[in-house]
């Protein structure tokens, strides 16, 4: 025993403070300091695609941004966890990380969130109703970054054989 939290003994185990264990929690056991981060070898790639190619990220950056991002991601999940909490609900979806966004004044993420969330339900319509062998028309050039990048592709149309994104029908 080391000391006490809120005048509760605790133990330092593994790098780690925990109360002292009751029956309530002493089958949950100590979980380290790193499990409530997201896995380093994640954030360093990511990291990795925002750099030049060969650029190196030294290892207290990356631990600085998993503290960071794993901090960001517990801060909005407790917020979309209170919205359930009140409406008496048990399962947090994408729209209370977006709405948990908004409250928290992250108006630009949340609706760039929104708009990914739509993007992606529409997408896991058409994978339904493809499996059960119903036509679906699927835009092509929303798929393509090449399309995407640039709006005047999508307003002139081209003549030339190279443009094939046109919309499909997939049965």
């Amino acid at each position: 025993m080391d000391s006490s939290i809120d005048g509760q003994p605790y133990f330092r185990v593994h790098n780690c403070s925990v109360p002292r264990a009751t029956a309530s929690t002493a089958s949950y056991g100590c979980t380290s300091e790193q499990s409530h981060l997201l896995p380093i070898a994640n954030v360093g790639r990511i990291m990795k695609q925002a750099l030049p190619q060969h650029a190196k990220i030294s290892k207290r950056a990356k631990e600085t941004i998993q503290e960071c991002a794993s901090e960001f991601i517990s801060f909005v999940t407790e917020e979309a966890s209170d919205r359930c909490r009140k409406d008496d609900r048990k399962t947090i979806d994408g729209d209370d990380i977006c709405c948990a966004m908004k409250t928290l004044g992250l108006d630009e993420y949340a609706d760039a969130m929104k708009r990914y969330l739509c993007r992606y339900r529409e997408r896991e319509e058409k994978t339904a109703s493809m499996k059960c062998n119903k036509p679906v028309q699927i835009d092509v050039r929303n798929e393509l970054p090449i399309f995407r990048s640039s709006q005047r592709r999508d307003q002139l149309p081209s003549k030339s054989p190279h443009n094939v994104a046109e919309t499909r029908k997939f049965f």
